[in-house]
């Protein structure tokens, strides 16, 4: 009972105070997740939860054996401080909280199976695809219907035109994003601070969209993903000490385009994600274009940052400049969402 006052006193409801608390919980996310960083990735090693390496990456062989799964810190960190400080009055917030953990579990039994297999190790492609699925037409359904059933939305906005209904049709397109975004992220999650870097950037990018819209608990949950990222970065930074893993790459691609369906502006989603957004357009079109022409490859190797790697470039190099593109990428969203 006094955690709910506690938690019910923190938000205010002017809009410059509701700013300044969503940024302080994201200063308490990065802490939290620094200290209960630590004692996790002792975990992970005692437990030898170690990445494979791709035999083609010579450079990445001195990362074999870094602790994977670290996601775990991200995902703890984030729905410990949403559960207490975001949802007294916000039950919609239980949407993305349950998103991120669905999304992470799949994730973590996949970066299990990873390890305890043998060569054909993990979940295949069609499963784990069928999970996501699952996860996100039920999160699309709840987006969808209406209360009390689900947060009634049915509409996109277009930048210089405004509010549209869709209908239905919205349904299947937010299952599709988050499904897509969830496997793109774990596309990107290939080079240290690579994902966490630009979903940072990302959720930054929602969390002032939703600002200027009034959307309370979204800008604290954007702003909360970002200070957990920032404290995952923390151990992720080169040379790794950890790394995500699918259990962190599918729970914050998923709740990434939650969070975006429920600002409304879901279109600008591939603008703010253009980077994971290139980074599975290269693995579609290096597969399309190995099978069209019988054996070549569009990319020296896919996703694209390898491609990147292949061509001379350094992993901090490709990072960084990866986390520029974002950046504008992220401003250019905000841009088209104040239209």
């Amino acid at each position: 009972m006094m955690m709910s006052l506690v938690a019910a006193q923190v938000m205010p409801t002017d809009p410059n105070e509701n700013m300044a608390v969503s940024l302080a919980i994201a200063g308490l996310a990065f802490v939290v997740t620094v200290i209960v960083g630590r004692p996790i990735i002792t975990f992970l090693r005692l437990k030898k939860v170690g990445k494979k390496v791709r035999l083609e990456l010579e450079r990445h062989q001195g990362k074999a054996g870094t602790p994977t799964m670290g996601g775990i810190m991200i995902c703890l960190s984030v729905v410990v401080i949403t559960l207490v400080f975001n949802t007294v009055g916000r039950l919609s917030m239980l949407l993305p909280i349950g998103v991120l953990i669905a999304a992470g579990i799949l994730g973590a039994v996949d970066d299990r199976m990873n390890l305890v297999g043998g060569k054909k190790s993990g979940m295949t492609a069609r499963f784990k695809f069928a999970w996501l699925s699952v996860f996100g037409f039920v999160a699309a359904l709840i987006l969808h219907l209406p209360d009390p059933f689900g947060l009634g939305l049915h509409h996109m906005y277009i930048p210089f035109f405004g509010r549209f209904d869709i209908g239905w049709i919205y349904v299947p397109i937010a299952a599709f994003s988050i499904i897509g975004m969830a496997n793109a992220v774990n596309l990107t999650d290939g080079l240290d601070t690579l994902a966490a870097g630009t979903a940072a950037v990302a959720f930054c990018a929602y969390g002032i969209i939703a600002y200027r819209q009034g959307q309370v608990g979204v800008v604290a949950f954007c702003f909360t993903m970002v200070g957990s990222l920032a404290g995952f970065l923390w151990f992720n930074a080169h040379p790794a000490q950890v790394i995500m893993g699918d259990t962190g790459a599918l729970a914050i691609g998923a709740a990434l385009a939650t969070a975006a369906f429920m600002t409304g502006q879901w279109l600008l989603l591939p603008i703010v994600g253009a980077v994971f957004v290139a980074e599975a357009l290269s693995v579609m079109i290096q597969v399309v274009y190995f099978k069209a022409t019988k054996g070549k490859r569009f990319f020296k190797m896919a996703p694209l940052h390898h491609h990147f790697e292949l061509l001379g470039l350094s992993e901090t190099q490709i990072s960084m400049r990866l986390w520029l593109a974002g950046m504008i990428a992220g401003l250019l969203g905000v841009a088209l969402a104040l239209l």
